[in-house]
């Protein structure tokens, strides 16, 4: 198969008969190669040509226009009217260059008045004129193939067009042949080799005037360049190859003329002329056909069905629509899924997965949740390209079989290069009947050595397959929307970054400047509050007997209030000092911390009536943080548990779940204290990522917190009490812990139920306790 491809037909090593071949040295023009027909023509034997100047055929008249043409280094071709020495005969001759060779090539010229190019040129302007006065793409088609089959007069012209896997189908017919029509018949990709592709690619007319002459070998001189085949890429009697011949006559055709329709660097289709009988077209005739053919491919490009015209609107209207509000969205993500029919009429898919991460998101009708990760980790490993498409999934993945009801059609596009950040869309399996012209296995034959060999197929009448596991291919239309929702979300996020690292800079800046003012105002506001309390206190002392019992009400209250205030700053400055202040990062016991905050706390609550139970179901582990600031953080959660509290002897838990009990955002229920493990369930809030390290957790049984607080008491002087109840308070210690944590890159939330209890939890940073 892959040589059948890659069989290099362009360095095949004879020509057809109706013409003549000379390769010549550059240098001096002299004859290097001369096709052994060149007597037919020149009356000179060709070994006589070769190592002989182009002078001794060609005629001085033509020589002298033919100079430039043959001494310009170009890849571009010349045609030029040449007429030849001995017998003065009128030939068409065409140049091209090749690396260290000039081919010169000459077919007889047909002898036409002057007003015969008037006419023909005529005649192309007005099928141009009909043909643009078409609007529907099929008909145009259609018109097409008939005006090439009244202009040339070929039995059979059909426009042959290309899909995305090389195999194509006829898609316009004009026929006197009433035997056999192949509208709308299949060929497979075998039958127009790769490098006969390309060569069509680069625009070339192939002519065969007659299937059944033979061949005309070429007479090469010993000169060093001539070991090497002759390249005939761009040769207009380049000979046909015994395969092409088998093909072609095994579909009653002995002469047959293709036009490349060419659009940009795409191959679209070929225009295929076809006759039973041999027939000889001139080439003002197939140059006529050429202009043509180049007219078509433009044509085609702005020949769009009204019905793809609207879908394309649709698409825009639909991604303008989606882009306007993920712009605008506070929440990315939920931008990205909602509403789910939006993200998948982008492309119109019947289901899609948006990953983010480990965060996989399932939209309509996809494979399970199992088998999209595991298509994701091959999409990850096997892909490179930022798209990837296809109507049929499993001959590029194996696991798409089990899946091809659901997902025969895969389209997925790669966000970002670093992350796994992607989006997979599906589309469901539609089984196919496509009508061969002939049955497209037949071309593959078993060999004596027992290897495939390719073969021409014999027949050509219809053969119908069944095609499973396949969907309905992607428009490019859809594909190209992938592609600019891909680069509009990269712009989105790199713009709302700049966005984001503005705020931050400037909310940074201002958090020292409130930082540094907190710390001066509370370190100046010490001295004169500490003078109102000691003057206070002197009136007490010296003029207490002097005033009345409101008057001394009254200056206890002033104390009271000094001394309040005196706490808050000294909370402040604390507050302020955070921000300012390096952490200690080192490997810290936990178990050692805990041990100690509850040993200075039990010891405070002596002869109080408060006698806290505390429970460590099994021991604290070591992280790397800050030993002193964590230890008032749990200083602070432990002791609100006990003051919080309306029973004398509360119950105080004080324990982690391990990174690898954490089950995401689900609630998880603990193993029971005999098994030395949490007692405690878990409520992770979706901005708190799983598994990467211990999450602490401190529990009681206390008064509780309506859920409308959970935010509001991490406020700075928030509390849900007034200030003498369960012990006053500054209402710091939670903003403080929230800090602190915040400082070692963790995050701190609470769960509760308002007179049942509660639990704060926290971790600290994931990369450095994973």
């Amino acid at each position: 198969m892959q040589e059948h491809e890659d069989y290099p037909v362009h360095l095949i090593s004879d020509i057809q008969p109706h013409g003549v071949l000379l390769a010549l040295n550059p240098e001096n023009l002299s004859i290097l190669r001369v096709s052994s027909n060149s007597a037919d023509y020149f009356n000179i034997p060709s070994q006589q040509l070769l190592q002989n100047p182009l002078s001794m055929a060609i005629a001085p008249s033509c020589l002298d226009t033919l100079y430039p043409c043959l001494s310009t280094s170009s890849t571009s071709f010349h045609y030029q009217r040449v007429e030849v020495l001995e017998t003065g005969k009128l030939f068409d001759g065409f140049v091209h260059h090749i690396p260290g060779q000039v081919i010169l090539e000459l077919e007889p010229a047909e002898s036409h008045a002057s007003d015969y190019f008037i006419h023909l040129q005529h005649t192309v302007g007005q099928v141009i004129q009909r043909l643009r006065s078409i609007s529907d793409r099929a008909a145009f088609l259609q018109h097409t193939a008939m005006e090439i089959k009244q202009l040339t007069g070929y039995d059979r012209v059909m426009i042959y067009q290309f899909d995305d896997q090389n195999a194509g189908s006829v898609v316009a017919e004009a026929t006197s042949m009433d035997n056999i029509s192949y509208l709308g018949l299949h060929f497979p990709a075998t039958d127009i080799p790769r490098l006969v592709r390309e060569l069509y690619r680069k625009g070339m007319v192939r002519y065969v005037p007659n299937l059944t002459a033979p061949g005309v070998e070429l007479i090469t001189t010993e000169h060093p360049l001539m070991r090497s085949p002759l390249d005939l890429s761009g040769s207009i009697l380049r000979g046909v190859d015994p395969c092409c011949i088998d093909y072609h006559l095994n579909m009653g055709v002995s002469a047959f003329m293709v036009v490349a329709l060419v659009q940009g660097e795409r191959l679209w289709g070929l225009m295929t002329c076809h006759h039973q009988t041999p027939k000889a077209l001139p080439y003002s005739l197939r140059s006529a056909c050429e202009v043509l053919g180049q007219f078509a491919a433009s044509e085609l490009m702005s020949k769009v069905h009204e019905e793809e015209l609207a879908y394309l609107h649709t698409l825009n209207t639909i991604q303008a629509d989606f882009l306007t509000s993920i712009t605008a969205a506070q929440d990315f993500t939920q931008a990205l899924i909602h509403p789910e029919p939006r993200l998948l009429a982008l492309v119109g898919a019947s289901g899609a997965a948006v990953c983010l991460d480990d965060r996989i998101t399932l939209i309509g009708q996809t494979p399970s949740l199992e088998q999209v990760g595991d298509m994701i980790d091959w999409v990850m490993t096997e892909l490179d390209d930022q798209i990837f498409y296809t109507d049929c999934l499993s001959q590029h993945y194996p696991l798409g079989l089990a899946i091809k009801a659901i997902a025969s059609g895969l389209l997925v596009l790669k966000i970002s290069k670093l992350r796994r950040y992607l989006i997979l869309w599906f589309r469901p399996e539609v089984l196919q009947t496509i009508t061969w012209a002939g049955n497209p296995h037949e071309s593959f034959q078993q060999s004596d050595e027992g290897h495939l060999v390719l073969s021409p197929r014999t027949s050509f009448a219809q053969w119908k397959e069944t095609v499973e596991a396949t969907a309905l291919p992607w428009k490019r239309a859809e594909v190209d929307n992938a592609l600019t929702l891909k680069h509009s979300i990269v712009g989105i996020v790199l713009n709302k970054a700049d966005e984001l690292a503005q705020i931050n800079a400037e909310l940074e800046r201002k958090n020292r400047e409130l930082e540094s003012f907190a710390y001066a105002a509370s370190h100046d506001l010490k001295e004169p509050l500490r003078g109102i309390n000691n003057f206070t206190n002197i009136i007490m002392k010296r003029h207490g007997e002097q005033l009345d019992k409101t008057g001394l009400n009254r200056l206890k209250t002033l104390i009271r209030l000094a001394q309040r205030m005196d706490a808050l700053i000294d909370a402040l400055l604390k507050f302020s000092r955070l921000g300012q202040t390096e952490l200690n990062d080192q490997l810290t016991n936990i178990h050692t911390i805990v041990s100690n905050v509850i040993d200075g706390l039990s010891a405070s609550y002596e002869g109080t009536g408060t006698t806290p139970q505390f429970q460590i179901p099994r021991p604290l582990p070591s992280v790397i943080c800050d030993p002193v600031l964590i230890g008032d953080v749990f200083s602070n959660l432990i002791g609100n548990s006990i003051k919080y509290t309306k029973s004398r002897n509360p119950v105080i838990e004080i324990g982690y779940v391990a990174a690898q009990e954490q089950q995401g955002q689900q609630k998880q229920q603990g193993h029971r204290a005999d098994d030395q493990q949490s007692q405690v369930s878990h409520v992770q809030p979706e901005h708190v990522q799983p598994g990467k390290g211990p999450i602490f957790y401190v529990k009681d049984d206390g008064i509780g917190i309506h859920e409308r607080h959970f935010q509001t008491i991490f406020r700075l002087f928030k509390r849900l009490h007034d200030r003498e109840s369960y012990g006053g308070g500054t209402g710091v210690g939670l903003t403080i812990a929230k800090k602190i944590i915040e400082r070692h890159g963790g995050q701190i939330w609470v769960e509760s139920n308002d007179g049942q209890g509660t639990t704060f939890f926290f971790m600290l940073s994931y990369a450095d306790n994973s």
